[in-house]
């Protein structure tokens, strides 16, 4: 849904040097993510693979050095290994925030 307010962002923050990212939502709502999720959970065929069934791949240079928005619904983030194949939705990242109130519930593939 495109009027969604859970998955339209209003301000992104990702200061030069910081480890973590923050998402300022439409209803009000902050996500809190760590470059090691954003990362370790990149949606690309090669981090991935074609199975389907999103999964956490460790490693990778967590330097974010760049985000380009991708139309009106995602972001694509350049990592310092130049690693930038992944469309991050804005629905899935979402589905990524770590604050105490998403959290336990946390399931990438899960629609918030």
């Amino acid at each position: 849904m495109a009027d969604d307010p859970k998955t339209e962002p209003t301000n992104v923050k990702a200061p030069h040097g910081a480890r973590v990212m923050e998402i300022d939502w439409a209803d009000g709502h902050k996500a809190i993510l760590p470059h090691e999720i954003l990362r370790g959970y990149c949606p690309c065929a090669h981090c991935q693979g074609h199975g389907g069934t999103i999964k956490f791949v460790p490693g990778g240079d967590l330097d974010l050095r760049d985000i380009q928005q991708v139309g009106n619904y995602a972001l694509q983030f350049t990592w310092g290994d130049r690693h930038d194949s992944g469309l991050y939705t804005y629905r899935y990242l979402r589905s990524l925030c770590q604050c105490d109130e998403c959290k336990p519930s946390f399931d990438p593939m899960r629609a918030p």
